[in-house]
């Protein structure tokens, strides 16, 4: 029984539950905010879930030789908590359960979603050693405004500030994510973008990333964001501000990357928010 609790514990760890639980509560509050019938919010939730999990589950199982290389204790595949076997097939199974449940939206909303998965599965795959390793993280993120409003609301459209706004939100969290693991990722043949550009203009370039994208959400075309969007703006504003400052100070914590996905947070809300402005009626 014990060494059942610790696998499950190694698993769940395994996953990158921070980014999986972030990104599936702000589709299904996209959903909600959207309008989505009680079916669709749960499709949509499960859907999102589900392709999380495989992409979490399937950057560890893949890069699990490079975390041996660099001794990176804090990764259960490294510690013993979980097999690459194990995360292999869970990732596939996730997926499987993906697309079943992205294509129970609809064709459309499941195609979306689909290609903003396979998105981030390309990043674990190949794109993540590239200078083009910020592009999945752009398009999933802008993606998914797409998938909750086509299956959520079939006649609407998605509004481009929205779309341009949580693309920059997906590059900002993608360039302070990788800021602790620079070093280690160098000795193991990994140079996305933030390894080329290096670790000074990485540690501006994720904050202003954080903080555009803020400034599209909250200034869109014909927004009035009020009082409370204002204050929001400043709150992440700050936010984006500290991870850059964090950043600089501790070049290994993972602070940063909890304050982008903070960021993150409170840009969704305002999109909530601003559900009516977000879906466009035909």
């Amino acid at each position: 029984m014990r060494q059942r609790q610790f696998s499950a514990a190694g698993l769940l760890a395994a996953c990158h539950p921070g980014p999986v639980v972030l990104v599936t509560v702000l589709a299904a509050a996209f959903a909600v905010g959207f309008g989505a019938s009680l079916g669709s919010a749960v499709l949509i939730t499960l859907a999102v879930l589900a392709g999380q999990l495989s992409v979490g589950w399937s950057n560890d199982w893949i890069d699990a030789g490079r975390d041996r290389v660099s001794a990176r204790s804090d990764k259960p595949t490294v510690s013993g908590a979980v097999s690459v076997v194990t995360l292999r097939r869970c990732a596939l199974a996730a997926l499987m359960a993906c697309v079943g449940l992205s294509l129970a939206t609809g064709w459309a909303p499941g195609g979306v979603h689909l290609a903003a998965v396979a998105s981030a599965w390309s990043y674990n795959v190949v794109l993540k050693s590239t200078v083009f390793s910020w592009l999945p993280y752009a398009v999933s993120f802008g993606l998914l405004p797409i998938f909750v409003v086509l299956a959520s609301a079939p006649a609407a459209s998605t509004a481009g500030w929205a779309i341009l706004g949580t693309a920059l939100l997906g590059i900002g969290a993608h360039v302070a994510n990788t800021l602790p693991d620079l070093d280690d990722d160098r000795r193991t043949g990994v140079r996305g973008l933030p390894h080329r550009i290096g670790p000074a203009a990485s540690r501006l370039l994720a904050p202003l990333v954080l903080v555009s994208a803020t400034a599209v959400v909250v200034l869109g075309p014909e927004r009035q964001p009020g009082a409370v969007g204002w204050l929001a703006a400043g709150i992440a504003v700050a936010l984006a501000a500290t991870a850059g400052l964090v950043a600089r100070a501790r070049p290994r914590s993972r602070m940063p990357f909890t304050l982008s996905m903070a960021v993150a947070g409170i840009c969704v809300i305002l999109l909530v928010v601003a559900a009516p402005e977000v879906a466009v009626q035909a």
